[in-house]
């Protein structure tokens, strides 16, 4: 599975999906830091990758307008996201 990375989700979480043998793109590498949330939502759609966020908000009011293969991750600590998202990752 690909996925992109946002500003906003930690660094150390690209690795754990790498290890499971993931393609991971982190945000800033390849657009600059202020493109906007519909430019990122594009190009993560363009290059078929899920597009990792915390940014909730903004996310789920582009996500009724655009396709998208997204998930949100919105938890409390770093350990919670992780174990939400590999949760989801035994499901799909």
């Amino acid at each position: 599975m690909k996925f992109l990375l946002d500003h906003d989700v930690p660094e150390n979480l690209s690795y754990l999906l790498e290890q499971l043998g993931h393609d991971v793109t982190l945000l800033r590498e390849v657009l600059p830091q202020n493109a906007s949330d519909e430019a990122v939502l594009q190009f993560a759609n363009d290059g078929g990758s899920v597009r990792l966020t915390r940014n909730r908000d903004d996310f789920l009011h582009l996500a009724t307008q655009k396709p998208h293969r997204g998930i949100v991750i919105r938890r409390r600590t770093r350990a919670a996201e992780r174990a939400a998202l590999f949760r989801l990752l035994e499901r799909a």
